[in-house]
């Protein structure tokens, strides 16, 4: 029995479990507690079925610790499930990151860029001293991009993230342009483990800075994840307030971006035990993360949730054997496409922790998103300029992101699918650019959209289409989801007081020429009268109905009738 329970305390569960079983064959009545420690060491390695009858006849004995009993329950319920799992494995066929990833130290707590490209980790290292204390663990951010389809050798992240202190669990923003993360004990640290932020900005991170109240307590905060368009973070807190040792909470950042007091997800996600490792993929709405309280294999094990139309979120589903095993699974991130996640386990020992990809299978997919690529030249220079850029979601009307290109004008940002989306890039002293992606009613993701955006110098003769203004169908009424884009063009008027501009329309062969000319005619008058509305004098303002007399697609098509019907702003003179 103490070779049992010594083996118990060393994590070495078969011989535990080897040892308890010979007391147990010796004299099962000597201890009667013996019975949970051998089915705990048995459960650990996979034994169910013999875990499931020795918690059972532990809790048969009289006088056993009310505590133990909550957990020989629990157990029970454990042993049951994973013995129904194991009879039904999802697929799972774990592949190494590759050398570029993975040395014979510990990987582990990966995140991933939405394109894909760009994959941050953490690595822990020993650093060697001739102190008392022997050697010291270190946590680094290291770095890796992909590259004729492997993942380059990873770049350790340097100043100022990476400090003598240890930093970890991080998330990188869609875009990869900035990157919640903790550190734990760091100085002007409000609790035990605090979240902290970076920008990447012209090659190199920022200064971290704590987010403090009241994301941040003199609790644990830890283990953050961040919407695809920025505006909710998730993470795990020790807070009060929860419903077991550790919770997921969210935190909602508001118009003058700050962050709202964190909310608890409730008792559809959190349970009496712990929640950790939260990832919200990059489809808004499916929630990944750790558990120990719920149904599984033993130990931490990896559940998805779904919010459902009305904001609920779904009953916790297992991600199912043997993605979770008796060991700790945590710390999983799924690509955009939603195909192929990312997680880190020990495989050889020899190896320590390392971090794998595997297929997931299409029960527990999240829904798949698009993204678009961009970078941004001057029209008549053709270099790439540094400009900003907005996604609004035209379904809503609300700006999902906003934010600025790097110095080489290159920009990526995340379209999940279900939506309506418009971009709008713009710099002062140029015409703006437009583009919209409709996937309202489309759940199937479409490819990524790589495009060069061309800003043209405001001048007279220049224009620029205006793809975001809709209006109803043979009418010059012009719909809601129009309003981001009129308010970007009345801006740029106001913003620029001495120039004259011509909106133009144009429909496509559909009906009369005398029909679309009018048509066309009353559709740039509609935008005119919103414009003088923003106070825009109607001195600068022309317009013009084109119908079909200046088309730029095909009329025999449906895609090439969708781009005539069009509205267009032109510059035609320039106040001195």
């Amino acid at each position: 029995m103490m070779l049992g329970e010594l083996y118990l305390k060393q994590k070495r569960y078969p011989e535990s479990a080897e040892n308890y079983s010979r007391a147990v064959r010796i004299d099962s009545l000597f201890f009667k507690p013996v019975f949970f420690s051998l089915a705990t060491a048995e459960m650990m390695t996979g034994d169910y079925q013999n875990a499931k009858i020795h918690f059972q006849v532990y809790l048969e004995q009289k006088g056993m610790s009310e505590k133990n009993q909550l957990i020989a329950r629990k157990n029970i319920r454990n042993c049951e499930f994973a013995i129904e799992a194991v009879k039904n494995p999802v697929s799972f066929n774990p592949v190494n990151a590759g050398n570029g990833i993975n040395t014979s130290e510990d990987e582990y707590w990966p995140s991933i860029t939405v394109d894909g490209q760009t994959l941050m980790f953490t690595r822990q290292t020993l650093s060697y001293n001739n102190s008392l204390f022997g050697n010291q663990a270190q946590e680094d951010f290291y770095i890796s991009t992909w590259d004729d389809n492997k993942w380059n050798t990873a770049l350790n992240a340097g100043q100022p993230l990476n400090t003598p202190g240890n930093e970890g669990a991080q998330t990188l923003a869609s875009s990869g342009n900035y990157m919640f993360f903790t550190a734990c004990d760091r100085p002007g640290g409000v609790g035990s483990c605090d979240i902290f932020f970076s920008v990447y900005n012209d090659g190199r991170w920022t200064q971290p800075y704590n987010l403090n109240s009241p994301v941040n307590t003199t609790m644990w905060e830890s283990q953050p994840s961040i919407s695809s368009d920025g505006k909710i973070l998730y993470f795990s807190s020790s807070r009060p307030g929860g419903f077991g040792g550790k919770d997921i909470w969210y935190s909602v950042l508001d118009t003058s971006s700050r962050w709202k007091f964190p909310v608890n997800m409730g008792k559809n996600v959190n349970s009496e035990g712990d929640e950790m490792s939260p990832f919200i993929h990059f489809d808004g709405r499916t929630l990944y993360f750790s558990s120990d309280g719920r149904a599984g294999m033993g130990g931490f094990d990896l559940f998805l949730t779904r919010m459902n139309r009305d904001s609920v979120w779904s009953e916790p589903e297992n991600l199912g054997y043997p993605i979770n095993t008796y060991n700790d699974e945590m710390g999983l991130v799924i690509e955009s496409n939603g195909k192929r996640a990312y997680f880190s386990t020990v495989r050889e020992k020899s190896k320590g922790k390392d971090i794998f990809y595997f297929d997931l299978d299409e029960s527990i997919r999240p829904d798949p998103v698009s993204y678009l690529k961009g970078k941004v030249i001057d029209k008549v220079t053709g270099a790439m300029i540094k400009a900003e850029y907005e996604l609004i979601n035209l379904s809503t009307n609300q700006v999902t992101i906003k934010s600025t290109t790097d110095s080489r004008g290159s920009f990526l940002v995340c379209l999940p699918s279900g939506n309506n989306y418009g971009i709008n890039v713009r710099k002062p002293g140029y015409l703006f650019h437009s583009e919209n992606f409709l996937f309202e009613g489309i759940h199937t993701v479409s490819e990524p959209y790589i495009k060069k955006i061309v800003l043209s110098p405001i001048k007279i003769g220049e224009k620029m289409l205006l793809v975001n203004i809709f209006y109803a169908t043979d009418s010059w009424e012009i719909k809601e989801e129009s309003s981001a884009e009129l308010s970007n063009l009345a801006d740029l008027l106001l913003e620029n007081k001495n120039m004259i501009m011509e909106i133009g329309g144009h429909t496509d062969s559909t009906g009369s020429d005398e029909h679309n000319k009018v048509l066309s005619e009353k559709r740039a008058l509609s935008v005119v009268n919103y414009l003088i509305n923003r106070g825009v004098s109607k001195e600068r303002l022309k317009y013009k109905g084109y119908g079909n007399s200046v088309p730029i697609g095909d009329n025999e098509t449906a895609e090439g009738r969708q781009l005539n019907r069009r509205t267009e702003a032109k510059v035609i003179d320039i106040k001195k």
